[in-house]
């Protein structure tokens, strides 16, 4: 499979998960509001709110990451192949130069962020920086540059708004429940109320959670689109999969990480996945396994 081809199969798995998530927030929106008897306009409050909320925290992610992360402006003459990788992948995608920071830290990893390509920021480790040489920095650099090139810091913005509007709705149709009266309503409709005020109760206890493993699968399922689409831009996936086995076998978590901000990275930061094992270690991952990746990547013909 060329890169071409595993670039357009990981969209086309990405929308269908990214489709199937929003017909669920929609379809579990409804019958909380309905079940419970408050019709759409709490589902509009919750929206509202919500996105209000995530809107302001997109717009000012980048400075509020950087800041948390402890992150320093990069120096071309301190860390010029950074730059100048940088440099070169954005002109051959005509894409605007991100700005470049750095973390003080001998963990290995990188991560993207910016709301649009043109207020992106890559920031890497001097712990990446120092043991990777130029090729595989190069790779990583590709691989951050192509989640800004995708808009996945858009996607997962939207994604985390619809995951804020579910949680939030469950949340205040469960505490606002056992003060509302619904017996007018259930006797009126009869047994089919009953379901689905019955399903309402269901869906708020579960939704969140439901929604927040999808938001982890659509994260996962851009990971491996950033893999190929930074293939594409290097025409080197010996230069990733060289990177990724170095950041692999680098157990070291990244002190300035937190569940916020992992699934940012381009690997685990917490490396809180040692000793998970079997679906649930899937389930609740931020990214794929690297052997997964690495294995994807070898087979892409250029």
């Amino acid at each position: 499979m060329t890169h071409y081809q595993l670039v357009s199969a990981n969209k086309a798995k990405s929308w269908i998960i990214i489709i199937g998530f929003v017909a669920f927030i929609t379809s579990a929106a409804y019958i909380i509001a309905e079940g419970f008897g408050y019709g759409l306009d709490l589902v509009g409050m919750a929206l509202i709110f919500s996105g209000l909320t995530s809107i302001a925290s997109f717009y000012f992610s980048d400075k509020i990451i950087l800041s948390i992360s402890g992150a320093r402006e990069a120096k071309r003459e301190e860390f010029f192949d950074f730059y100048t990788v940088a440099e070169n992948l954005a002109a051959s995608q005509r894409m605007k130069v991100p700005k470049l920071y750095v973390i003080e830290d001998s963990a290995m990893n990188a991560f993207a962020t910016g709301r649009d390509p043109d207020h992106s920021v890559i920031c890497a480790t001097t712990g990446l920086l120092n043991r990777l040489n130029r090729s595989e920095i190069e790779a990583v650099v590709a691989h951050e540059l192509s989640h800004v090139k995708n808009y996945d810091i858009l996607l997962m913005s939207m994604v985390t708004i619809l995951v804020g509007l579910i949680a939030l709705l469950a949340d205040w149709a469960l505490r606002m429940s056992w003060g509302k009266n619904r017996r007018s309503k259930n006797d009126n409709e009869g047994q089919l109320a009953t379901i689905l005020f019955i399903a309402a109760i269901i869906l708020a206890m579960l939704s969140p959670l439901i929604a927040n493993l999808i938001k982890l699968a659509i994260s996962r399922r851009r990971e491996f689109l950033a893999d190929a689409s930074g293939v594409a831009m290097t025409k080197n996936p010996q230069g990733l999969i060289k990177a990724l086995t170095k950041i692999d076998s680098n157990h070291e978590p990244l002190e300035a990480a937190n569940k916020a901000t992992a699934h940012l990275y381009i690997s685990n930061p917490l490396k809180n996945v040692h000793g998970a094992v079997g679906m649930f270690a899937s389930l609740f991952a931020t990214h794929p396994p690297i052997k997964e990746r690495i294995n994807a990547l070898e087979n892409i013909s250029v």
